[in-house]
């Protein structure tokens, strides 16, 4: 088994379906269908089942993934250590973060980068799904929450507290409610957040006796539905002062604060591209907005 016969067979396992292997390997599903009956033959064993599920492996098939898995790890540590010896400050570097993160100081940070080091390509992605960087999925990972593996650097960039805001134009409307409760109040919420607890809350009061009006997915987009005016919501305190929004009952705080946390893998920690990007990523967090508290 060659090593592009072991990506097939992983990505195909993974997905289940040729048409989300072809996507995620980036060629044609013909191809990756192709391919893995051609190391079938080649193997004389039949890897997977054709179910209306998707392609299921056999017993044989998990066998092989076990070994292709063995494969991949050893590519990954050869690419990482590669990448981290490399002290060239030119290339690609990707970084994963979520929308608001992106727009309020990656990508101001970014423009820095290019001044100073305009070899340097910045791959952004945006989105609040976490991504793995041992799979090297990314170089450089900003999220709110913090990972817990070993081969991970970190870096705490912020600790901000989590307020609850509206637009002055919805305050003028609806008036500021009672405080310790939502009643008679519209609200917008994060979605997972709300659909996953069984009584949730907005800066630890319960949200039983509002109304929500609109649940998001995105940071940007909850930000945005708040500024229009929709409801209450609760937000960074950094980022509502940012959007110039009314704070509503500015001695309440969420318990938790929220954390921004800048995630690397180990190996790639001292290269030069990376190391550059790093630099103005921290610096773009230092920069505070006047009155905020972090």
């Amino acid at each position: 088994m060659n090593w592009d016969d072991a990506r097939m067979l992983l990505a195909l396992s993974r997905e289940q379906t040729l048409r989300r292997a072809a996507r995620v390997l980036r060629v044609d599903q013909a191809t990756v269908g192709r391919r893995v009956a051609a190391l079938e033959a080649d193997l004389g064993s039949t890897l997977f089942l054709r179910t209306p599920a998707g392609y299921q492996l056999t017993a044989i098939g998990e066998v092989a993934v076990e070994m292709a898995q063995k494969m991949e790890q050893a590519a990954l540590e050869l690419a990482r250590r590669t990448r981290g010896a490399d002290n060239e400050e030119a290339g690609e570097v990707r970084i994963a973060t979520t929308d608001s993160l992106a727009l309020e100081f990656v990508i101001p940070a970014l423009r820095q980068v290019h001044e100073t080091h305009p070899e340097v390509r910045v791959v952004l992605s945006g989105s609040s799904e976490i991504v793995n960087l041992s799979q090297r999925e990314t170089d450089i990972a900003i999220r709110n929450q913090r990972p817990d593996s070993p081969d991970l650097v970190l870096r705490k960039l912020a600790s901000w507290q989590m307020g609850l805001f509206a637009s002055a134009d919805y305050l003028a409307r609806r008036g500021v409610p009672e405080e310790g409760s939502f009643a008679g109040h519209d609200l917008v919420v994060y979605e997972p957040y709300w659909r996953d607890r069984a009584e949730p809350t907005l800066v630890d009061v319960p949200m039983g006796e509002g109304r929500v009006v609109m649940a998001a997915n995105a940071s940007m987009m909850l930000r945005r539905g708040i500024a229009e005016g929709l409801g209450l919501g609760e937000i960074p305190v950094e980022l509502g002062q940012r959007d110039g929004l009314r704070r509503v009952w500015p001695q309440r705080t969420r318990s938790q604060p929220y954390e921004v946390w800048m995630v690397t893998h180990q190996d790639l920690r001292h290269t030069a591209r990376v190391r550059a990007v790093i630099e103005q990523l921290v610096r773009a967090f230092a920069v505070e907005v006047p009155g905020a508290r972090r």
